[in-house]
């Protein structure tokens, strides 16, 4: 099965913080890793989304262009997802121009089919400096729910789409000054028509039974109010509108919610040319048995449920004036939209302008992706909101990964190699030993179910049980007992078993902890390459408009991806004493830490 797995774009303003690898990074990994290892043809694609106003105001504060802005930020984005084993086909950014060529397709084609309207709207001007504030710098009071800090285009408090003029007593984010409303033209992607085929579309998912009732019900609710949406902006860095009479002017641009979501078709369509193989990207877009999964946090639910899956529709020509596909064909719906709560930091929200967050880099430079990947896979925001504390993590890390399952491994290695050195030959199994291995094969089953439905919690938390059985089985065979010569059978045949379910516990936990796999793979006598790992190459563009550019993407070759299933060990294999698979964290870690964020 074809599977494609759209990660979300983060914003090119600057490191990645928990919050947001807990919503699409690690969550989109472990699904990818996994469908990879069940056998599908997954293609995982996503990028650095680098246009809109904030890139501009954030840039001017630092003295640089835009360019220059999104171009440092991208090179560091990208080296932390690869160092947290996020392993994209590709992840690109939007300011190439195979990028702009396929946003400039879509709008193209969507406004053919009559999908775009153009219309005289208000635009929010600065007082002080004369430049357009976009939406997402516009705050105030929302007229629906009365939440004090809703943004201009939508209210994270109840969700419902916003205008700037919407708000009551609006003020700039940037400034606090009251914007100026002036009359501009601008192209609207005219939901309204399109109304009839997205609720079409949205009830057949929700009748699927397989979205996340939040996710499936905010969805549905938003139809409510729909209206159409401004899909250009008055703004000097972006992708020009494609259109005579538009595309020379130096302060239209689309908009940067219209682009992003159309990279994750441009990246694959860059992906497919990078390979060498340029029409390769159908297979995934134009195949309706392909499957799609697009990954995400519950602020982004708006652009993937409604206006995403609108542009997909107006570029096919699905909704009420009919019309027809573009060059790209009928490109495919989401199957489904998997969107994550939010996490927050000791009970606080994420804000990297206060200086209250927990920067990915700096998790990974002091404890590594093991823990934090851990953390995310087993008290993560899947479906409600969670709480990281610094406390937790050193919890979890000690009790379940060093003394659960980093234990079983180093003890189990421990003995065969102090006893045999090698994998033994094992004799007659006892009711014991097949327990214990039809505990071990049954997680496959349940584990592998719980991962294709996106139940990360309760799969991690299924596979760590297991983990508890075998650990059990330790403590009732007591293999460090069995020291006799007419014992020495049973000796290899528990230490056989050990090794075989240690074995299949690393496959079931692989996709969870792949850089943890490897070690465990090379503590049994394996090459400890077992779960191929993302690698960070510095490419040129493909077109001539990137001529003279570099840049860092993300990329890797995953067909030695293990399968989902139990491979059995080696008679002979040589094991060695071990050293630890993880490192146990001191107490002191949680006043540290927190010293860190307050002293910010």
């Amino acid at each position: 099965m074809k599977v494609l797995s759209a990660v979300a774009w983060p914003y090119a303003n600057g490191p990645r913080h928990l919050g947001h690898v807990a919503g699409f990074g690690v969550p989109s990994d472990v699904f990818s890793r996994y469908m990879r290892m069940a056998g599908h043809d997954v293609l995982m694609v996503s990028g650095s989304d680098e246009h809109g106003t904030p890139i501009l105001v954030l840039a001017d504060q630092a003295g640089v262009t835009p360019r220059e802005f999104v171009d440092t930020n991208h090179a560091v984005i990208a080296a932390e997802l690869t160092d947290l084993g996020c392993s994209y086909d590709l992840y690109t950014r939007t300011t190439t121009a195979n990028h702009y060529a396929v946003a400039q397709e879509l709008f193209t084609q969507v406004w053919r089919n009559g999908y775009m309207v153009e219309q005289t709207t208000q635009g929010a001007i600065s007082p002080s400096t004369g430049r357009t504030l976009p939406d997402r710098y516009i705050e105030g009071t929302c007229p629906i729910c009365g939440y004090g800090e809703a943004r201009g285009d939508q209210c994270d408090n109840c969700g419902n789409q916003l205008d700037p003029t919407d708000l009551i007593d609006p003020r700039s984010r940037i400034n606090g000054e009251t914007p100026t409303f002036v009359e501009t033209q601008h192209f609207l992607l005219d939901l309204p028509a399109l109304a009839e085929a997205l609720r079409g579309w949205l009830e057949g998912r929700a009748e699927s039974g397989t979205w996340r009732p939040n996710v499936i019900k905010f969805s549905l609710n938003i139809l409510e109010d729909i209206r159409p949406r401004a899909m250009t902006r008055d703004i000097d860095w972006g992708i020009p509108v494609p259109l005579d009479g538009w595309r020379d002017n130096p302060t239209k641009r689309l908009y940067v919610w219209f682009d992003a979501v159309v990279g994750y078709l441009s990246a694959s369509v860059e992906w497919a040319r990078r390979i060498g193989v340029p029409e390769r990207w159908r297979e995934w877009w134009n195949d309706p048995e392909a499957l799609s999964y697009y990954f995400m946090g519950k602020d982004n639910i708006t652009f993937h449920s409604q206006i995403w899956p609108a542009e997909l529709l107006g570029y096919a020509g699905k909704g009420s004036r009919g019309g027809e596909p573009g060059v790209y064909g009928e490109l495919n719906l989401p199957t489904e939209v998997v969107s994550s709560e939010y996490l927050t930091m000791e009970g606080k929200q994420f804000s990297t302008s206060r200086g209250y967050t927990i920067l990915v880099r700096d998790v990974l430079d002091r404890y590594g992706p093991d823990g934090i990947r851990y953390f995310i896979c087993a008290a993560g925001p899947e479906s409600q909101d969670s709480n990281f504390t610094w406390r937790e993590f050193v919890q979890r890390n000690n009790s379940e990964l060093v003394a659960g399952w980093g234990n079983l491994v180093s003890r189990t290695a421990a003995m065969v190699a102090k006893n045999f050195g090698e994998v033994p030959r094992p004799g007659p199994l006892q009711p014991v030993d097949e327990e214990v291995r039809a505990a071990v094969l049954g997680g496959f089953a349940s584990v592998g179910g719980l991962l294709e439905r996106h139940r990360q919690k309760a799969a991690i938390a299924e596979a760590m049980r297991v983990v508890g059985e075998v650990n059990g089985y330790v403590s009732r065979t007591e293999p460090f007992k069995l020291k006799g010569d007419d014992e020495r059978e049973r000796l290899a045949t528990v230490l056989h078993t050990l090794v075989q379910c240690v074995s299949d516990l690393n496959t079931m936990l692989a996709p969870f902890l792949p850089h943890a796999a490897n070690r465990v793979d090379a503590v049994l006598g394996g090459s400890g390459e077992f779960m191929p790992m993302p690698r960070l190459e510095t490419v040129t563009g493909l077109d001539a408009a990137d001529e003279g550019h570099t840049w860092p993407v993300i990329t890797g070759d995953y067909a030695g991806t293990p399968r989902w299933e139990s491979r059995p060990v080696v008679v002979g294999t040589p094991i060695s004493k071990p050293a630890p698979v993880f490192t146990k964290l001191d107490e002191s870690v949680v006043d540290d830490e927190l010293a860190r964020a307050a002293d910010r």
